[in-house]
């Protein structure tokens, strides 16, 4: 899964992993969010804080309701 800051400073979960912006990847499993979160890795990575709305996504970890793409246009991102 993808997470992006845009341009206008957004923070936003990228499902389609084509969002103009800094990115930074996270693993499937919902312990990689949490410590993601936690040790301020997605925070450093992004160049900015992860907004409460966001964060509170991360803490619950992935959701079935989440469309995660299996990879990119060749299927080799």
């Amino acid at each position: 899964m993808r997470v992006v800051r845009t341009p206008d400073g957004r923070v936003v979960l990228d499902e389609s992993g084509r969002l103009a912006g800094r990115g930074a990847y996270l693993c499937r499993d919902g312990a990689c969010w949490r410590v993601a979160y936690e040790r301020g890795h997605l925070a450093r990575a992004l160049e900015t804080s992860v907004p409460a709305e966001l964060q509170a996504v991360l803490a619950a970890g992935p959701s079935p309701s989440l469309t995660i793409d299996e990879g990119g246009a060749r299927g080799q991102e």
